[in-house]
């Protein structure tokens, strides 16, 4: 292949690879920010404590980060189709992206959550503030650095997902590599998609940091 076939071959797996990353990403912090939060709300200590009820929410939690994605995408066919009526595609692949992602973000909100210092809370409290207003008012902006920070690593993350997800079909640069630089021994392609991965990964990573950096109260 040449350069002139391979190049708008890289622009449309990119913009297939943009548009799953970006809306499994909006599901995902949809999704993913008030689990985070009742982990850390349900927990002992928290603001309203129910540990059974968070108990079950751990462990859902822990089931979901324990499945490698490429089993977790077979494993939920049935339900993908229920969703978007197919299993292939750059739109079904959405759904598998945010079932993944959403257990792994959760816990990285609950992190940040547990670092906001306790006396911002109980000052909070002393002020008559209600459990609502904290999480509004208290929580969430102070541990917002955190939280961009989390969501930079889930996007990264997400990124090489919808890469596993070109194997079945699911489009994107990872499809790419498998049907031109993979079945058809086309090295030039794989060559020009990892890089096109790296470069995008870098450019995540690097606004993530910034923003976070500049959220920061530090």
């Amino acid at each position: 292949m040449t350069w002139d076939e391979i190049v708008p071959l890289l622009w449309e797996g990119a913009g297939q690879t943009a548009a799953m990353v970006g809306l499994a990403t909006l599901f995902t912090v949809v999704l993913g920010l008030p689990l985070g939060v009742s982990l850390v709300v349900f927990d002992r200590g928290g603001l309203r404590p129910v540990p059974a009820l968070k108990a079950v929410l751990g462990a859902v939690v822990n089931v979901g980060r324990s499945l490698p994605f490429i089993v977790l995408m077979i494993a939920i066919i049935p339900f993908t189709r229920l969703v978007v009526g197919t299993t292939i595609g750059t739109v079904a692949v959405v759904v598998p992206l945010t079932v993944g992602a959403v257990p792994f973000f959760a816990r990285l909100v609950e992190t940040a959550l547990r670092e906001v210092g306790g006396d911002v809370v109980q000052a909070a409290q002393a002020m008559g503030a209600s459990r609502t207003a904290i999480v509004r008012k208290v929580l969430l902006p102070e541990a917002l650095p955190g939280i961009v920070a989390g969501i930079t690593v889930t996007v990264v993350a997400l990124v090489g997902y919808s890469a596993m997800a070109g194997t079945v079909g699911g489009g994107g640069l990872g499809d790419l590599a498998v049907r031109y630089g993979y079945l058809r021994f086309e090295g030039q392609v794989m060559v020009a998609t990892v890089v096109v991965l790296i470069v995008l990964v870098q450019l995540i990573q690097s606004l993530g940091d910034l923003v976070a950096r500049r959220m920061s109260h530090k």
